[in-house]
């Protein structure tokens, strides 16, 4: 066996020579490259060179790894010191981003936070706020920040502006993973700016601080701006390369919480409860209370109109229709002026752009001395006060609204605009109309066409008709002396109504007659619906007036929307009982 036979041996061998390091290097493997003499080397010894050698580069394999693992933990310790945290304590004010724990009630009046409107140039303070949207270039963010529906307010980070390079870049990443509408904290320093996509466009925050309160999906059901834009707007943008989507109505109730975040959306309920509190004001100061009606009763309160019914511990109810019967029920216990706000159902199987089968009520009933007109003039007095409050103390919300759907302030007259049936008649068959012989109800095209004409006439976009036939009027009709006629009214806006009321039939003989004629008479049997209200006029009850109004419908046409349902925070419908 012979040095040069074992090289070439060795040089045979899977593991080459030259890949194996000096250092570390076994003896038998370093005497076989050194030359040495035939007689040092045996078999075994080059058995042995070859393991030493194999064991050699595993050694150098792990070495590497392990300086490769090094490698990636020192990046991941990098990492992680410019990662927010994701459950920063409320009270911890060294942390200056990332997630709050979840908000429960833990602390109280720990923080104060800042409306928009109250920024000063120069001052600085804690503001939460919806992430309207946000836009990253390099080291610069730009957030809008939103309060409610209305208010926004651009805030900015600029990297470069921080000394602690850390810091700033882990504000930065954490920007990354914000979300549009998720609720955040920011605190900063408020300094002048020219804004003008912002309702603050003279000021914006410089962000020293930001924690995400709740988080939103980062998949939206639709985007606001494409829900805040106009129907003209987006009809018109169709023929162009970039149209604007056409969010469909059933997508917007189906997710009616982002629905109404859309400014003019928030705006009409807004709206909607100011027209409350303008109805409550005026009554109140007229002398009326306010009372509560049960909504559970033992039969129906409207005759025509369709009820729901359901098991009442063995017993059938009805959902109340109005609270007619209860409110002339309060006129007999000597309330001679009530009113009340509550809701009111309908079984009607109704689709149309102006029916809902539950809707708010807003209702009243009087005592009279002489006339119905008493009635008319309060209510006048009422709508008076409505329409003048909604463009005085709602000059902002009516602005937005009519920024997306278009209407003009509704038209009235000083003193009720009062239009007898035959001269409105009269004014429909003028307009083209067949009205056959007049004593049949009218259709929502004659409304239309009646309310131009009194438009055109007197000006006016709110109006009274009364004198209504009997035949088409509920049981509680006070009927005129001509019979064929009742002392009843309907009131209008734009052409369509939003109220219905009359006189009421305070006499029992005479409602007893009138329920016969109507085909209701087993309601006065034992047990029946309208046993305890006939009762209610046997023992005395003062002639009295009232009226049933529907607080969506009256702001769906003030505020000339395409669709009550708008008017509706949830509405129902017949097919719609979700959200």
């Amino acid at each position: 066996f012979t040095l040069s036979a074992g090289r070439a041996a060795l040089m045979k061998s899977p593991f080459p020579l030259s890949g194996v390091p000096r250092v570390g290097r076994a003896p038998a493997f370093t005497r076989l490259l050194s030359g040495g003499p035939p007689g040092d080397m045996t078999k075994e010894e080059i058995e042995r060179a070859r393991e030493e050698r194999k064991a050699a580069k595993e050694a150098a394999k792990a070495a590497k790894a392990a300086k490769k693992a090094a490698q990636a933990a020192k990046a991941l310790e990098e990492e992680m010191a410019t990662r927010a945290s994701n459950n920063v304590k409320f009270t911890d004010d060294s942390a200056f981003c990332g997630d709050y724990e979840t908000v429960a009630s833990k602390t109280f009046g720990v923080r104060e936070y800042k409306k928009l409107g109250e920024l000063e140039v120069g001052g600085e303070g804690w503001i939460r706020g919806r992430l309207q949207s946000i836009r990253i270039k390099g080291g610069s963010v730009f957030l809008v920040l939103r309060q409610g529906a209305f208010e926004t307010v651009q805030c900015c980070f600029f990297k470069k502006d921080f000394d602690d390079e850390t810091k700033a870049k882990t504000m930065l990443n954490y920007f990354k993973e914000l979300t549009a509408e998720s609720v955040v904290d920011v605190y900063g320093g408020v300094v002048e700016a020219d804004v003008r996509s912002c309702s603050v466009n003279d000021r914006e925050v410089k962000v020293q601080k930001v924690h995400t309160v709740t988080k939103s999906t980062p998949s939206l059901p639709f985007e606001l701006e494409d829900a805040s834009r106009s129907q003209e707007e987006v009809e018109a943008s169709q023929g162009t390369d970039r149209p604007f989507p056409m969010l469909g109505q059933e997508l917007r109730l189906d997710n009616r919480w982002m629905d109404l975040r859309v400014p003019a959306n928030n705006a009409i309920m807004r709206v909607k409860s100011g027209v409350c509190q303008l109805f409550r004001e005026s009554l109140y100061s007229q002398g009326f209370i306010e009372i509560q009606s049960p909504k559970l009763i033992g039969g129906e309160s409207e005759s025509g109109a369709g009820v729901f019914k359901t098991d009442y511990f063995g017993q059938e109810a009805c959902l109340a229709q109005s609270p007619q019967l209860y409110k002339q029920m309060a006129i007999a216990s000597d309330f001679d002026r009530v009113f009340e706000v509550g809701p009111v159902f309908r079984a009607e199987n109704s689709n149309t752009r102006r029916h809902l089968c539950e809707f708010v009520g807003l209702d009243l009933e009087m005592a009279i001395s002489e006339s119905y007109v008493e009635a008319l003039q309060v209510c006048h007095k009422m709508f008076k006060h409505i329409f003048e409050g909604l463009e005085a103390r709602y000059a902002t919300e009516m602005a937005v609204i009519r920024e997306q759907y278009h209407s003009e302030p509704v038209q009235f007259t000083d003193e009720p605009c009062i239009i007898h049936w035959d001269e409105g008649i009269a004014m429909i068959k003028e307009a083209g109309f067949d009205v056959g012989d007049g004593m049949q109800d009218l259709s929502g095209a004659q409304e239309l066409a009646l309310g131009a004409a009194v438009k055109a006439k007197y000006g006016t976009d709110f109006f009274m008709l009364d004198q209504y036939p009997s035949s088409i009027r509920p049981f509680y009709t006070m009927p005129m002396e001509d019979r064929r006629y009742s002392n009843s009214y309907d009131m209008f806006i734009r052409g369509q109504e939003i109220c219905s009321g009359a006189q009421r039939c305070h006499d029992p003989a005479m409602l007893r007659e009138i329920l016969a004629s109507k085909g209701l008479a087993d309601a006065l049997e034992e047990g029946g619906g309208l046993v305890s209200y006939v009762k209610a006029f046997e023992n005395g009850v003062h002639p009295h007036a009232g009226a049933g109004i529907g607080l969506e419908r009256v702001v769906f046409l003030a505020l000339g929307l395409d669709n009550v349902r708008k008017a509706s925070m949830f509405p129902r419908d017949p097919n719609r009982l979700a959200p």
